[in-house]
């Protein structure tokens, strides 16, 4: 009897969990004043695909002291930035390193959906796709369309 009670609650929270989701118009309402470039709706849906294949590869680097450090080593890769953190003194000096050092980079609007993607149930607002050849076009792709965004003056 208790099988059945667990089931249509979890279905029920399923349910609710659908009802829930935001769509891309309400996440740009919360976004910070810095959050530029921002990606579309389908360029966002693309790093959220080429972050998940990223993480299944263990091939990101998830956080704000990691991505610092791993940047000011060097690496290269998409920097994904949520655009909904607050405060922005977080992480609003990650901007000016991915410019100094020539890295693209591009804000979404959910740091939910970005935690989420890298298979964690965290919130996330900084990750870093290194390349990997197991995803290689997802990631061409994804880094010829945020290259191609306009820059922040």
């Amino acid at each position: 009897m208790t099988k059945t009670k667990k089931e249509k609650v979890s279905a029920g929270a399923e349910e609710a969990a659908a009802g829930s989701e935001k769509s891309y118009v309400e996440l740009i309402a919360n976004m910070n004043p810095i959050a530029q470039p921002l990606a579309s709706r389908k360029l966002s849906k693309k790093l959220y695909k080429c972050v998940k294949k990223a993480a299944k590869v263990k091939n990101i680097r998830r956080g704000v002291k990691e991505v610092q450090k791993f940047i000011n080593k060097g690496e290269k890769g998409i920097v994904v930035l949520a655009g909904d953190t607050l405060p922005i003194d977080v992480y609003c000096h990650l901007p000016v390193m991915c410019e100094d050092r020539n890295l693209p980079y591009a804000y979404i609007p959910s740091k939910v959906d970005l935690g989420s993607s890298a298979g964690s149930k965290r919130p996330t607002c900084v990750i870093l796709i290194k390349p990997h050849e197991e995803y290689q076009e997802a990631y061409d792709e994804c880094l010829e369309e945020v290259s191609g965004l306009p820059k922040p003056l």
